[in-house]
């Protein structure tokens, strides 16, 4: 009679030094926000955002709007950004002007600030864990063997276009909605929170209803839609870029903690963008103190550098070099073992 064998248990590595190294070679003035200068980006931007919507329509010619639709769909990608940073309370150390200046910054561009927070901030706990990660995780080799087509259009072909089905639907093998106070994603006590977000977003959407009823539809799809797809671009090219590498290992059970995980992202150079939407690709440090306001990531980033040593990883690439490469080559996971890499099909 045949006995099977238990597998042998993972053994967990650690790093060459702690959390408390990393933050201890942070000088703390880099730990602190301001609220005049958080204030000053989020008024920079919509300041931007309403002037180019003046000249586009003063000009109001076809050759222009291409132009337009880049520009503004950048401003807002970058006020994402900075809702970003309130989601994380980096913005304020005040949490009614980080939820005030949030829903001010995500509520335009559809995004639930709530819903998107509380998820962000699962991803941001579990990052580099395949089995508890939100969002950009690699699936194994079963899973994408066994993914229905439309499936992997999804993920493997249209992957600068998926945000809003994220926001509807999750991540592969991910139950729930942001937009559903309900979802498996959120506390009880969230709830009223994520309905909060839900209605803002609801009422965004019968406005921007209401003037293409108004106004025609071209002149909705020219002055928002155009926009909000370069948004979405932006927000999964760069997105995808910060956690999808041959070279970013992923955990899976006991070997995972959070440090590990943590710097299982890359830094990559966008360029003239990098001020533009705020530094968002100074990912590292990011990663590992989420509290630190984006306008002191590349003070922390400089300052960690000599401890992390081989562990920090950054790429100078140009970025639409380093996206083929991630899409021809990372696909799946291996489905054992606890340190593992993006494979190619």
């Amino acid at each position: 009679m045949s006995q099977t064998l238990p597998k042998p248990a993972l053994k967990r590595e650690f790093l060459p030094f702690t959390l408390q190294d990393v933050r201890l070679a942070i000088p703390a003035r880099c730990f602190q926000s301001s609220v005049f200068r958080s204030l000053a980006y989020f008024f920079f931007d919509i300041g931007i955002i309403t002037l180019l919507y003046w000249i586009t329509y003063q000009i109001n010619q076809a050759w222009f709007f291409p132009l337009f639709w880049f520009m503004q769909g950048t401003m807002f990608w970058s006020l994402f950004v900075v809702g970003h940073d309130c989601g994380h309370g980096s913005f304020s150390r005040y949490r009614w002007l980080n939820n005030l200046i949030g829903h001010l910054s995500h509520t335009p561009i559809l995004v639930p600030f709530h819903g998107w927070r509380i998820s962000h901030r699962t991803h941001h706990a579990n990052t580099g864990n395949i089995d508890t990660d939100e969002s950009w995780y690699p699936v194994t080799e079963t899973q994408y063997n066994n993914m229905a087509w439309y499936e992997k259009l999804a993920r493997f072909q249209l992957i600068l276009f998926v945000y809003p089905l994220y926001l509807f639907r999750r991540s592969p093998n991910k139950q729930g909605s942001h937009f559903m106070p309900e979802s498996p994603l959120f506390r009880p006590s969230e709830r009223w929170q994520v309905l909060t977000s839900t209605v803002c977003c609801t009422f965004m959407l019968g406005l921007l209803i209401g003037v293409g009823i108004s106004y025609g539809f071209w002149f909705l799809f020219n002055y928002y839609i155009m926009p909000y797809i370069v948004f979405v671009v932006w927000l999964d090219l760069v997105t995808f870029l910060h956690h999808t590498e041959n070279d970013i290992p992923w955990y899976r059970g006991q070997d995972w903690y959070f440090l590990k995980g943590a710097l299982s992202t890359i830094d990559r150079n966008y360029g003239i963008f990098n001020p533009i939407h705020h530094q968002i690709g100074t990912h590292v440090a990011h990663h590992i103190f989420i509290t630190i306001p984006h306008y002191h990531l590349q003070e922390a980033t400089e300052a960690i550098r000599p401890v992390l040593g081989d562990y920090y990883r950054v790429s100078k690439e140009p970025i639409f070099r380093s996206l083929w490469r991630s899409y021809r080559n990372c696909h799946f996971v291996s489905d054992q073992g606890s340190k593992i890499f993006y494979r190619k099909n």
